[in-house]
């Protein structure tokens, strides 16, 4: 019998990382019947990964809501599990990362007695503040997991660190990096479209990307932040693309200090593929995005990390991969040192990734096969 496995998420991360997992077991109708359910918690940026990677959820929850509070999404995401899992009667749930929906998509499999596969476990900061709340509910989410899917074998070593034992944990590579090879090498071949006109762009100019949404940088973080930005901007020789935020803890410091500079371009959020595209173009990216700090040296593009910490520091050690913060004068400083010095620029662009291969799929298939056998 094809074992029953439930896919749970809800923001785009998770969709990015997990659609391509899914898509794999899929090809394996004889071994796995593949189920789908999304709680919505990003609604739109959610369905243009889904309909990217041509997922159609068999269960929608629909759940967001303006200006909803952690109490209030957490508390209706687990009332709505309840149902899908007595409906389902999934053999496996599979989470992954550490969003609101990870936390409660295991703990209804927990309560269901559902055995729970976590994929992208093992990251830590050691600080529950840093990210929050996505460490707690990280690492809340891999007391329950029953099969860990860390990307590296330093994530491997937190969790067998903290007690997991070291044959229920398979070091697979990160899926995302699938999922960014597979939009390259579609949008290198023409399989695939941005739909996005990128003419305004100054061809003579270095394209600096920016993305920014933590919600531990609002208030004076994120005022330093567009500081920053600004003062880059005044330099003739680059020009800025920032994809904005809904949240307006962030559209208004951005939009107060950069809307009217003329080599910033304040844009909408992007879909996934379009966002890919854009990163393909860029000279470097600077981010406080999780998945941009793994996507970003599988595309040869250096990154300057707005966090004091973060649950990657693989492409700190490897090089590709530099933490700024949010004080405004080290985040010129450093941007303005890879604008400058040609040598270290091409160190960084040319590290290996350590977060994979594009085969991470694969290997969760393979692990999930050796583990159920045991």
């Amino acid at each position: 019998m094809p074992i029953r496995t439930l896919f749970l998420f809800g923001t785009r991360p998770e969709a990015i990382k997990l659609c391509p997992v899914l898509r794999h077991l899929q090809s394996e109708p004889e071994h796995f019947d593949v189920k789908v359910c999304v709680t919505a918690q990003h609604r739109q940026m959610l369905d243009q990964v889904l309909e990217a990677f041509r997922v159609k959820p068999d269960v929608d929850l629909d759940l967001m809501l303006p200006g909803q509070t952690l109490f209030q999404s957490s508390s209706r995401m687990l009332a709505a599990l309840e149902p899908v899992f007595k409906d389902l009667k999934p053999d496996l749930a599979i989470v992954q990362g550490d969003t609101t929906t990870t936390l409660c998509g295991a703990l209804a499999a927990f309560y269901a007695r559902v055995p729970i596969g976590h994929v992208e476990a093992g990251l830590r900061t050691w600080d529950m503040a840093q990210p929050f709340p996505e460490e707690m509910n990280r690492v809340l989410t891999g007391r329950m997991a029953d099969i860990h899917f860390p990307a590296t074998p330093w994530a491997q070593a937190n969790l067998v660190r903290e007690g997991v034992p070291v044959e229920r944990t398979f070091v697979t590579g990160n899926s995302g990096i699938d999922a960014v090879l597979y939009v390259r090498d579609g949008l290198e071949n023409g399989t695939l479209t941005s739909g996005v006109d990128w003419s305004f762009l100054n061809p003579a100019k270095r394209l600096i990307v920016v993305t920014a949404h933590r919600r531990e940088s609002f208030g004076a973080g994120f005022e330093s932040i567009c500081r920053a930005i600004a003062r880059l901007a005044a330099r003739e020789d680059v020009e800025i693309v920032y994809p904005v935020h809904p949240n307006p803890n962030v559209q208004d410091p951005v939009n107060r200090l950069l809307a009217n500079l003329s080599n910033v371009h304040l844009i909408a959020p992007l879909d996934y593929i379009p966002f890919v595209d854009l990163m393909r173009r860029a000279y470097l990216l600077i981010t406080d995005s999780g998945g941009v700090q793994e996507e970003g040296p599988s595309l040869g593009k250096p990154i300057l990390v707005l966090r004091e910490k973060t649950e990657r520091p693989e492409a700190v050690e490897a090089g590709t991969v530099k933490l700024v913060g949010t004080d405004e004068n080290r985040i010129v400083i450093e941007t303005e040192i890879l604008l400058n010095d040609v040598v270290l620029y091409d160190r960084m662009k040319l590290v290996h990734n350590p977060y994979g291969d594009g085969h991470a799929s694969a290997r969760i298939s393979a692990a999930i096969h050796s583990f159920l056998r045991k």
